[in-house]
């Protein structure tokens, strides 16, 4: 039986969500997944914002359960550079059925990254932006301490044994709401990456169970006015193994904000805080051109559904102009294997 949370509602409606009772966080992860997959299957017949809750705090007790558990030692899946095309044409583009976890590999080992043209359905993509719009007016609503939809915004409270800190008003700054903030968006994601076989990808290429982090998980709005920096995630996640999902939910690169990126692997930490780049995690357009070489800094256009899969030594920014007159919907996911988890981060599992 699952523990019936005593929830606290306050004055504005808020629903403050309660610790995790030490009888669920004893159960192991085969027992978590096994309550995921029932309130998947409950949730899909009728939704309720309180199973959407619970489903983020079982997949956080499982994530926990699959780091305690994970051995060391893990590899990569084998590149397979025999399904890769040349680079004459540019990035190669790929269909979801053309990538496995070999092609990824090798894609990412070469070009440090690859585009997946329609991994999810434009129609679903287009969807799920409008749900991220409600979930910026629901935080907003919230933190004018008014009466909102908490299906749409509702704080969640990782296990404090790993990363408990959630740093929402810098996400919120960065044009962001974290998925796990967002119940019905939350589940709605999960969905769609199963629907689209990434867990069984994830999977293939760590090598192990996959992971996703509360707080590098953002559903983003990302409006025209907000500048880019150059940057690698590498520089402030460590030693992780890791995948990014960067799914675009609407068309940009022209007339909302895309990517500009270095299409080409790299095996080092660029030199930051020089030049412009006046942050410890910034690079600045001189180091990145020179980090680029004889390789083309491009901004490729995107269609809702469409993807770009990178690890953490790539070099990318934001590529906004105040001019384009359409902000970009997208959603921001970086997988860990349970084998290297960034420890200052909140695990979620996946399925």
């Amino acid at each position: 039986m699952l523990f019936r949370r005593k929830d606290r509602t306050s004055d504005t409606g808020t629903t403050a969500v309660a610790e995790p009772p030490n009888a669920l966080s004893a159960l192991s992860a085969d027992e978590l997944f096994s309550q995921i997959d029932a309130l998947n299957d409950s949730n899909r017949e009728k939704h309720s914002v309180e199973t959407e809750r619970r489903l983020v705090q079982l997949r956080n007790l499982a994530g926990i359960q699959l780091i305690e558990a994970a051995e060391s030692g893990v590899e990569f899946a084998t590149p397979d550079e025999s399904r890769l095309p040349s680079r004459s044409n540019g990035l190669p583009e790929f269909a979801r059925d053309d990538v496995t976890p070999g092609l990824l590999r090798a894609g990412i080992l070469r070009d440090g990254c690859v585009l997946v043209r329609g991994l999810i359905p434009r129609e679903t993509a287009i969807s799920f932006a409008e749900q991220i719009d409600q979930s910026f007016a629901e935080r907003e609503l919230h933190d004018e301490g008014k009466r909102h939809d908490e299906s749409f915004y509702s704080e969640f409270t990782p296990d404090p044994r790993y990363g408990s800190e959630m740093a929402r008003p810098w996400v919120k700054q960065g044009g962001g709401v974290l998925a796990a903030d967002a119940p019905m968006p939350s589940f709605n994601m999960f969905e769609m990456f199963r629907s689209a076989g990434l867990p069984e990808l994830v999977r293939g290429y760590l090598a192990e169970p996959p992971l996703i982090a509360c707080q590098k998980t953002t559903l983003r709005k990302a409006e025209p006015q907000v500048p880019g920096a150059w940057h690698q995630d590498g520089k402030f996640m460590g030693p992780v193994r890791a995948l990014n999902l960067w799914l675009s939910l609407s068309r940009c690169g022209d007339e909302s904000p895309g990517l500009d990126i270095v299409p080409r692997r790299l095996d080092y930490l660029v030199t930051v805080n020089t030049e412009e780049a006046m942050l410890d995690y910034m690079i600045s357009q001189q180091k990145a051109e020179e980090a680029a070489g004889d390789t083309e800094i491009i901004r490729p256009i995107f269609e809702p559904g469409d993807a770009l899969l990178f690890d953490e030594m790539f070099l990318h920014k934001t590529g906004s102009d105040p001019s384009m007159p359409k902000p970009r919907f997208a959603i921001e996911s970086w997988f860990f294997g349970p084998s290297a988890f960034a420890g200052e981060y909140a695990p979620l599992a996946v399925s």
